[in-house]
């Protein structure tokens, strides 16, 4: 029986290929793993009104850890009409899996690093390193959403919300609602493992990123909570910035920043902002934990127009698997794959077409592959 139980997710379009070449990595690295396949994505939603289904969420109950490649999303009419006849009008929504996946098993970090290696061209600055701690399972993100609303949730809000008077004369179907949730366990458990990461690794600064001056009552609560953690890191310096602001700041001088955490739409946001400084989506890796289970993926989708191709570039998924490898307590082999990772993009001998070169999606996994340096060495 091997070591580590792992669901193999690989999704849809160029998910499929950037998992393939990191096959190619772990298996080189020679972890000790069983590598479980898991039905996710678009055709299980066409064919069986469900793109996570029920035999795969009883997988991820069951495996140590779970690689997951990319997902295809379409919004609610598109969703619909690519169902089978069969399946249309019985009131399926489409809903994204690895949402689905962090609020059914409260994978409530999602731990994005943002890291320039030496000799990437598409680095904005040299030697960024910047961390995002996004809340992965409320906010806007939580899937209560109304179009159109009911008529009792209009009448409730018509007595609940002055400033809901200007939408209340509106027909029901000419506008729509999304609610942003923020509890004060998810805000504060989210900020606590930004500080405790900031602690263990020896960073010096988090920054609280939210829009409490007008998003009083949600991001007020984050930011009230925010605060009450920090005060229990002393040696940690803190600040705090608007959404909007820290857009620009990061740009201005990304070397003011440190760890950054934020509710979840707007962690999100930044953390593609900070990808995009060191290299783009293909260099953007995410994991998304929680107390008994970590599924890592890469930032980017899924690609369909480059579907078959093998031109995506993998070192996302790479790294994502890097950080898989540090949750299990493999830290050795997680810094083996970052650096052979960093030695091929240094070197600059295997490029895709991202990075201004024409290597495939298996060629950038086979030549990491081959970089791996021996066990206990780096």
């Amino acid at each position: 029986m091997s070591k580590y139980r792992i669901a193999w997710l690989p999704g849809d379009g160029i998910g499929v290929e950037v998992m393939e070449a990191t096959r190619i990595v772990l298996d080189a690295l020679g972890l000790d793993a069983d590598y479980v396949h898991g039905d996710i994505g678009w055709d299980f939603w066409c064919k069986e009104g469900d793109a996570l289904p029920q035999r795969t969420i009883d997988l991820l109950g069951k495996v140590h850890a779970a690689m997951f490649g990319a997902i295809t999303s379409k919004p609610v009419k598109a969703a619909e009409a690519e169902l089978v006849p069969a399946l249309r009008g019985k009131g399926l929504v489409y809903r994204s899996p690895i949402v689905r996946m962090r609020q059914l098993f409260d994978l409530y970090v999602c731990l994005r690093p943002c890291k320039g290696y030496a000799g990437n061209p598409l680095n904005y600055k040299e030697k960024i390193d910047l961390v995002v701690f996004r809340e992965n399972t409320e906010d806007l993100y939580a899937g209560v959403e109304f179009a159109p609303l009911p008529k009792e949730l209009i009448d409730t809000l018509k007595k609940l919300s002055k400033p809901f008077g200007v939408f209340a004369d509106l027909p029901p179907d000419q506008y729509a609602l999304s609610c942003k949730i923020n509890t004060k366990k998810g805000s504060e458990r989210i900020v606590r493992a930004a500080f405790e990461f900031a602690k263990l690794h020896g960073r010096k600064k988090v920054t609280i990123v939210h829009k409490a001056n007008v998003v009083r009552a949600t991001d007020g609560l984050f930011l009230e909570e925010a605060k009450k953690v920090a005060a229990e890191f002393p040696g940690i310096e803190w600040d705090d910035a608007n959404i909007d602001a820290i857009g620009m700041w990061l740009l201005k001088n990304p070397f003011n920043y440190d760890v950054l955490v934020a509710p979840n739409l707007y962690g999100d946001i930044i953390s593609d902002l900070c990808a995009q400084m060191v290299g783009g989506l293909g260099f953007g890796c995410s994991g998304n934990i929680g107390k008994k289970l970590g599924v890592f993926e890469p930032t980017h989708g899924s690609a369909p127009k480059h579907a078959g191709l093998y031109k995506a570039n993998p070192i996302a998924t790479i790294l994502a698997a890097k950080m898989m490898l540090d949750w299990l307590g493999e830290k050795d082999m997680g810094a083996r794959v970052e650096a052979a990772t960093a030695a091929v993009i240094a070197e600059g001998k295997v490029r895709t077409y991202d990075m201004g070169g024409s290597s495939k999606t298996l060629d950038m996994g086979r030549a990491i592959a081959d970089k791996l340096p021996k066990a206990g060495k780096r």
